[in-house]
């Protein structure tokens, strides 16, 4: 673990303030098992940032533990709308982030936005900061605030 020293995670932690500290890791945290091992912590301590697609074509971010599976059938039931697993290209293009690197907020095309409400009984909650090897921590109630996203039963 070390200071911020990449661009992207530096503007990240420009956006977020002192309120939050983006880590930068000297291993990949790409997904929940590399974060996990990264950190020291267990993989439900890690927030998943997936982007879907809907059929129109708008983007959809749910936000589940590393130890869980988005189960689409329900976030297709909440938005009336069906959904499937977007693509890198798509990803980059609405979020301005890599798959590994997609945090939960300030995505150029804004999403729909869900949050399991399982991650409620977890703290903390560390998410990706824009890259493929930083993170940083929070609670479940600010990751609520600055999404301002659904809390809904989205895993299988």
């Amino acid at each position: 673990m070390k200071s911020v020293q990449n661009r992207t995670a530096r503007g990240i932690q420009d956006r977020l303030g002192a309120e939050f500290t983006v880590l930068e890791f000297e291993t990949p945290t790409r997904s929940a098992n590399e974060a996990a091992l990264a950190i020291g912590c267990t993989v439900d301590h890690i927030a998943k940032s997936l982007v879907f697609c809907t059929d129109d074509g708008k983007p959809v971010l749910v936000i589940v533990s590393g130890a869980s599976r988005v189960d689409e059938r329900k976030v297709s039931a909440q938005l009336g709308k069906s959904i499937h697993r977007a693509d890198a290209q798509f990803v980059r293009d609405k979020t301005g982030f890599s798959i590994g690197g997609v945090l939960p907020l300030g995505h150029r095309t804004s999403p729909a936005v869900m949050i399991d409400a399982a991650l409620q009984n977890v703290s903390p909650i560390w998410v990706a900061a824009g890259t493929p090897n930083a993170l940083f921590a929070l609670e479940f109630a600010e990751l609520v605030s600055l999404t301002r996203a659904s809390v809904l039963e989205v895993t299988l």
